[in-house]
């Protein structure tokens, strides 16, 4: 290694990424060179490294460094937000990944999530599995300095998960059931919460992600598949009607790509109520909709897709204490390490939420 190249797994095709020695990217007059400090492994990561999904390259393989939930230090700035004050050496930011161009037809009427000329750090330009990344400044957040690295890193699933509430739109008292008690679906039960829900009920099949939940806020939780769990419920829609009085749930959200929770969701929402699907299904799975009873109740279903200005609500967040990272990330491994850190989010070794790697 010299002092201009770094450390960097490159992704090539499923199951082939190594860990190379690169030269250090230079940033453009517009970017920032950022030290990274912590990347979050997302459940895109191991579906990229195993072949379940493609990339956003051209042809849907690397070479590509991986890792989009990140955090760290800026190291240098380009010349123009350095003419605007904007950032300096030694800055802690946390970083979008997904850079939206701010000029297409999409970004003008504000939908910025779903820009028509995105760059994706990590998923169609390089990421942050490396000891150095650039990123646009417009992405770049500062971060608190009471807000450690690894719980800036975890901005951007919270970003998402912000946005999906804000879609959800909480009804003062009501009760909410939130299906997937991932990390995001965990730090979901604390926002609607935080947003005025009286009732917070989580749904999944792993006890020790529901027993997370209690601690996120939860109500009532409930395993779905596991006939030994204690928080077993074989009749889901007639346990969370028994719980509402037979008024059912006002909001719910599919936090998980379970085609079963996504028709759950259907059954479980009351008069007026709304859903939103947010977890990624399967490219060919559908979901029927009760057309008639769902008229005559009124429902209105939503998709929540990424996140639409609420990085700054997810930043300030986790700062006031509001959503608590700590319980969420459970493993941390080092960048030599990221093959180990992948294989424990993918096999679920020793009860992962967030895998966390530090460089």
């Amino acid at each position: 290694m010299t002092k201009n190249t770094m450390k960097a797994w490159v992704f090539q095709e499923p199951e082939s990424m190594q860990l190379t020695e690169r030269e250090i990217p230079k940033p453009t007059a517009e970017e920032l060179l950022i030290k990274v400090k912590a990347c979050g492994v997302c459940g895109s990561d191991v579906a990229y490294y195993w072949g379940d999904s493609s990339l956003e390259t051209p042809d849907g393989k690397g070479p590509l460094v991986l890792g989009h939930e990140f955090s760290g230090e800026v190291v240098e700035v380009g010349d123009i937000p350095a003419s605007k004050n904007l950032f300096h050496p030694g800055d802690r930011v946390t970083v979008n990944p997904v850079q939206y161009c701010n000029t297409c037809d999409v970004c003008h009427r504000g939908q910025v999530n779903l820009c028509e000329n995105k760059g994706v750090l990590g998923v169609s330009a390089d990421g942050a599995f490396a000891e150095y990344v650039v990123s646009h400044y417009q992405h770049a957040y500062h971060l608190p300095d009471s807000v450690s690295f690894e719980a800036g890193a975890f901005a951007e699933p919270l970003a998402c998960g912000t946005y999906a509430v804000k879609n959800l739109d909480v009804s003062l008292g009501g009760t909410v059931v939130v299906f997937g008690p991932g990390a995001i679906g965990l730090s979901i039960v604390s926002l609607a919460k935080a947003n005025g829900a009286g009732k917070v009920i989580l749904a999944g099949t792993r006890d020790y992600r529901l027993e997370a939940g209690k601690s996120m806020g939860a109500d009532t939780v409930l395993n779905t598949i596991d006939a030994s769990s204690p928080y077993y419920c074989a009749d889901i829609t007639k346990e969370i009607s028994d719980l509402t009085q037979g008024k059912m749930a006002e909001r719910v959200i599919v936090a998980t790509g379970s085609k079963e929770a996504m028709h759950l969701a259907l059954e479980v929402s009351g008069r007026r109520s709304v859903i939103v699907y947010f977890g990624l299904p399967g490219d060919r799975d559908r979901v029927e909709v009760p057309a008639l009873q769902s008229i005559l109740w009124d429902k209105t279903i939503k998709f929540s897709w990424l996140a639409s200005f609420t990085w700054v609500e997810a930043i300030k967040a986790i700062q006031s204490g509001l959503v608590d990272t700590s319980p969420l990330i459970t493993h941390t491994f080092s960048l030599e390490q990221l093959m180990e850190a992948l294989i424990v989010s993918k096999e679920k070794k020793g009860n992962p939420l967030k895998v966390m790697v530090t460089v």
